[in-house]
């Protein structure tokens, strides 16, 4: 067997109402004044609210940060990091979906160690060390509470990741109360943007995919697969939230690990320009790249599509299931409710070049991928999706 590392977060706790009791679970870890990082939509809802009193009750001071915004930009990661350092804070909680946790990550290293972001930028640069940080999710796609990844959005449009097990955090917290209120569209589009994360993590071609990924990834499309659309069509089933929250963070552990490809390459050039959300981003792109993958994936693809589906288990051949597989995740897409082309969500045809080679920029992604993807590759499969 090939030498491989794995490495996740060290501590977790998954229970429904777990948030209430943040002070109770997490308030030695943090100190006497926590930097709490959230966006305006969860503070304005006041979901964050008895986690705050309850660090309150244990007598810890929250300094609270909520202009987090999607795909954050480097701007609000250093008004965080300012947040942070203003207060004095011991600790950093991240609090929403990943956009939060990305920032709390980053703000938790550069006011723990005071090194400049600019060395941090890549894999295995940032040195640390960080404060203590706690993550607790509120949307079940990113899988950020598991993932040593913080992705920034840098000028206009780049965006840049830094990637370090210096950043796991201390502990995760999942509490599937905080995602009832979840809307249905981004129930879907965080639900199918976890289930990139374990395909892409089950066919990557990292040398550092290994069988606890690959099992992980599989769990995880068991889960997801079984409840997406129950989530989003119920969004008050705390049992099926609850199993999407766990099939995510199941997921993020795997690309943790053996990490994501091509379907994120594309879907970056598609978020940080339309501003299109992230899951919905992977969504557009992921049956076309899939397609474009099969000829070197499909036993990959045979393997796990029953895992998702698991009627496609009376598929016979590798390559009917592969085909099938792909039509499936195109379908369901369709089912929750996700815009199925560019088109459809404002992408003219001219940017498909520019959007192609801006994808180009992010190898660190295309290494990983099955197939290899050139520019015309890319302007393809994009074609493909418009």
């Amino acid at each position: 067997m090939a030498s491989f590392t794995f490495n996740t977060t060290p501590s977790l706790v998954f229970e429904a109402g777990a948030a209430r009791r943040l002070g109770a679970i997490a308030g030695k870890r943090l100190g006497r004044s926590v930097l709490f990082v959230t966006d305006p939509g969860l503070k304005t809802l006041g979901l964050c609210d008895p986690a705050v009193v309850s660090l309150q009750s244990e007598g810890i001071s929250v300094a609270m940060f909520d202009a987090v915004e999607a795909d954050p930009s480097q701007a609000t990661l250093m008004k965080a990091v300012e947040a942070g350092r203003t207060a004095g804070a011991t600790g950093v909680v991240g609090f929403g979906g990943g956009s939060s946790l990305d920032v709390a990550k980053l703000a938790a290293l550069l006011v723990g160690s005071g090194e400049a972001l600019d060395a941090a930028w890549g894999v295995g640069q940032a040195k640390g060390p960080r404060l203590p940080l706690v993550l607790v999710p509120t949307t079940a796609g990113t899988g950020s509470e598991v993932t040593p990844v913080s992705i920034i959005t840098v000028g206009e449009e780049e965006k840049r990741g830094v990637s370090s097990p210096v950043i796991l955090p201390d502990l995760a917290v999942l509490d599937a109360e905080l995602t009832l209120g979840l809307p249905p569209a981004i129930t879907a589009a965080t639900g199918v943007d976890a289930m990139v994360h374990a395909i892409e993590a089950y066919a990557s071609k990292n040398a550092n995919n290994n069988p606890l990924s690959r099992m992980l990834a599989r769990q995880a499309l068991q889960l997801l697969g079984a409840n997406i659309e129950t989530a989003v069509s119920d969004g008050r089933n705390v049992e099926a939230r609850g199993n999407m929250l766990l099939g995510s963070m199941l997921a993020g552990q795997a690309f943790a690990n053996s990490p994501v490809a091509a379907v994120h390459a594309l879907a970056y050039p598609i978020g940080g320009t339309f501003h299109i959300p992230h899951g919905l981003s992977n969504a557009l792109v992921l049956p076309h790249v899939l397609r474009f993958n099969a000829p070197d994936a499909a036993r990959l693809y045979a393997e796990i599509a029953p895992d998702a589906f698991p009627h496609l288990a009376r598929e016979e051949s590798m390559q009917s299931r592969c085909a099938a597989f792909i039509e499936e995740l195109s379908a369901l897409s369709m089912r929750v409710g996700l815009q199925p082309r560019l088109r459809d969500v404002g992408i003219g045809e001219d940017a498909l070049g520019k959007m192609a080679a801006d994808a180009m920029k992010q190898q660190r992604l295309l290494v990983n991928n099955p197939r290899e993807v050139g520019e015309a590759d890319a302007l393809a499969i994009y074609r493909a999706a418009w």
